[in-house]
């Protein structure tokens, strides 16, 4: 039997689009790599790109649902950001947990979602958003005050309960730069008697 005649010639047709894929999927890693360790310049550059939507939708006055939606996304992500990976109410521990005393062993915090993770799906969903605002299939109207307090509610309520949940098992998502110790004042005997 033979094959379908053209066969060869439609897999000719895709071989320099997907060189072309494969190339432009390499380049994109590699410059993703460097960028890696400069997380304040990332930072950056994602306020940038945030601000540059937020412009967009203020001034065509619309695209409330995708910034509502994009609002929620990044919420799931912020918890994700803030959260332990093995979280000690859900997980049966496997020796690697959160110390809960002061007589624990220290162990680091390891988040659910890395910072280069949250920082590649925050960027991200600013542009998938951004792109989106050129359809005007994605501009329903909607009273855009009732979205924005919905979602302030949900806010509040989420880090109400992730903070809690901070309080309870002792844990600080945050660390800035390396921890200094310094020595004790023991007070000297002299001092005790004065």
């Amino acid at each position: 039997m033979e094959g379908v005649p053209g066969d060869g010639d439609s897999a000719a047709a895709w071989l320099p689009l997907a060189k072309w894929k494969n190339d432009f999927s390499r380049a994109f890693q590699h410059y993703l790599d460097r960028s890696t360790p400069h997380s304040v310049g990332r930072w950056m550059g994602t306020l940038g790109v945030a601000l540059i939507y937020v412009l967009r939708v203020y001034y065509l006055q619309g695209f409330y649902i995708i910034s509502y939606g994009l609002g929620i996304y990044v919420l799931n992500l912020l918890i994700g950001f803030l959260s332990p990976k093995v979280d000690p109410e859900l997980e049966v521990m496997d020796g690697a947990s959160l110390p809960t005393r002061g007589s624990d062993e220290f162990r680091p915090f390891i988040r659910r979602l890395p910072e280069f993770k949250f920082w590649y799906s925050f960027t991200k969903a600013f542009c998938v958003a951004f792109v989106m605002t050129f359809f005007s299939v994605f501009d329903v109207p909607v009273f855009w005050p009732i979205l924005l307090f919905y979602w302030i509610v949900l806010f509040v309520l989420t880090m109400k309960r992730q903070i809690l949940h901070m309080i309870k098992y002792r844990y600080i998502p945050f660390s800035i730069g390396k921890q200094k110790y310094t020595e004790e004042v023991i007070p000297s005997s002299s001092s005790i008697e004065d």
